[in-house]
């Protein structure tokens, strides 16, 4: 197989490669000096000129033409008047490199970028890199000594950074360095979650789309809205503020104030203007945690804002302007909300594109004792003293908490609060949570999870994204209460087998009972519930 011809495509550098009479042999110039290396044969120069420098691209190709024979010079006209400007610029290389007739199979291309002004060699950068050149850049040096009429240096750059060892090794350690931020340190082995977060750490560094993270209360989803822009921020891809709103708590006039401001006069009370979150989130992120709970007009009002990056304050009819990112949390069923009527379809789609669903804590278990330990290292740099587990103690509780009894209703919330509890009440620096303290905790969490599936607005709420209105208004308190639970523990389970498990698991141990899916579903089904009508979505 013969080799391939080597071509070199550069500019004119109408001051560098400039030169006349003897003397000219002994200054660098970098084209003519480009064609004189032994071990960088060209076979074929590209040199590109305007026509006003005609003369000195003439005079150039016939001094390489002297020095070295074996080089064919072409002098290719492309045009620009003012060489500093890059739209300029870069049409006329841009055009030059869709025209040329590139012959890959017979011939190797290279691009000098040291002639030419910074924006020339920024735009013969970009080209290449988009492979409009399907070339490796060329850049030579001057000569490091100052003897007359010696020989510069050249580097081959291939933009194929995988090529590169030492840089592919750097950009591997920036991106474990990333994915651990977005973490907060903890080393997490839950596979599923770890290749969770590598996803949204490519996309999190790569656009500026909307960002909608799913999962129950407590999974992390406001922290991670942080740690997100802090890692946008910290490459400079975000300039602004991170501004986090929980919509759940705000309602009708108040929600559109808070979100999109309002003028002075708007309303009763409205002594003077506001400029509303929106606006404060201006070149940065703003993070709409349950965002579910907005009402029909702010959802109208934030479609625009996300579509026309403007939106009209309350009261006023003069337009306002800001750039942010979006990033939603909701623990509800947006799908279902749709088909409901209670949230738009068209908002949904535009804040779908790219959807994280965050798992429980329970659907973790790999990942509660390095979680343990981050709060426990939380903990001592909140209070300034380090508290740590007897391994009785440790062992235990790490038992429970990865157990069928440990529904962790609240998720991490619930993690943290018992973590800084036994942390607290086992005393200064240097001592130990005991198994007394563990056992203490168990039976404080157990009726904390007790008291909430018995009481409150979860079961309710629970049932009502469920069964129609009417069916759980028949329900007696006593079914309501139990159901209400079967179903918090299905929504949180990947598989009916799943949540059978922990639904049935002491009387499974008793009983040697084995079918726990069969019996979930015979239960369901008392109520009209299919396991489709519960998947996680």
């Amino acid at each position: 197989m013969s080799k391939k011809k080597t071509v070199v495509i550069g500019l004119l550098g109408t001051v560098m490669d400039t030169g006349t009479g003897p003397e000219r042999w002994q200054r660098w110039r970098p084209t003519v000096d480009l064609c004189r290396h032994e071990d960088l044969v060209v076979d074929r120069l590209e040199l590109l000129s305007a026509a006003r420098f005609h003369k000195v691209a003439t005079q150039v190709a016939a001094d390489i033409t002297s020095c070295a024979p074996h080089t064919a010079v072409q002098i290719r006209p492309v045009e620009f008047k003012d060489p500093w400007d890059f739209q300029e610029v870069y049409s006329a290389l841009h055009d030059f490199a869709r025209t040329y007739p590139f012959n890959t199979d017979q011939e190797d291309y290279l691009i000098h970028i040291t002639t030419g002004t910074h924006v020339a060699q920024i735009c013969l950068f970009l080209l290449t890199e988009a492979h409009y050149f399907p070339a490796r850049l060329l850049q030579t040096a001057p000569p490091r000594g100052r003897q007359k009429g010696e020989l510069g240096s050249y580097s081959i750059i291939d933009l194929d950074l995988s090529c590169y060892d030492a840089i592919a090794s750097r950009f591997h350690q920036e991106k474990v360095e990333s994915l651990s931020f977005l973490k907060s340190g903890i080393d997490t082995r839950n596979a599923d979650f770890n290749r969770l977060i590598e996803e949204i750490e490519r996309v999190a560094v790569a656009s500026k789309a909307p960002l909608l993270l799913m999962g129950p209360t407590g999974s992390g989803k406001s922290l991670l809205a942080r740690r997100i822009y802090e890692l946008k921020k910290g490459r400079r891809q975000v300039g602004g503020a991170f501004v986090e709103v929980n919509c759940a708590t705000i309602r009708g006039d108040a929600a559109n104030s808070a979100l999109f401001g309002h003028v002075k006069g708007a309303f009763t009370g409205a002594v003077q203007a506001r400029a509303g979150l929106l606006r404060a989130a201006d070149g940065g992120i703003l993070f709409l945690d349950e965002i579910g709970e907005l009402g029909a007009d702010e959802q109208a009002m934030l479609l625009r804002a996300l579509e026309e990056k403007t939106f009209l304050p309350v009261g006023s009819d003069r337009e306002v302007a800001s750039n942010f990112q979006l990033i939603a949390g909701t623990n509800r069923d947006l799908g279902k909300a749709v088909g409901s009527g209670e949230f738009r379809d068209d908002l949904f789609a535009r804040i779908n594109l790219w959807t994280f669903r965050l798992p429980a804590l329970r659907q973790r278990p790999e990942d509660i004792e390095p979680n343990v330990l981050y709060e426990l290292e939380q903990f001592a740099h909140r209070e300034g003293r380090n508290v740590t587990f007897n391994r009785e103690a440790r062992e235990r509780f790490l038992a429970f908490a990865k157990s069928a009894a440990a529904v962790w209703t609240g998720n991490f919330r619930d993690l943290n609060g018992s973590i800084y509890r036994m942390a607290t009440l086992a005393g200064g620096t240097g001592a130990r949570i005991t198994l007394d303290l563990v056992e203490r905790e168990i039976r404080n969490l157990e009726r904390l999870w007790r008291d909430a599936a018995a009481g409150g607005e979860m079961p309710d709420t629970v049932l009502e994204e469920i069964l129609p209105a009417s069916a759980v208004a028949e329900l007696d308190r006593f079914d309501r209460v139990q159901l209400a639970d079967v179903l918090r523990v299905c929504r949180e389970s990947t598989t009916l087998s799943e949540a059978g498990r922990t639904l049935f698991a002491a009387s499974r141990q008793k009983k040697k009972l084995t079918n726990d899916a069969d019996r979930l579903r015979k239960y369901l089904a008392r109520f009209g519930i299919q396991w489709g009508d519960l998947a996680r979505q």
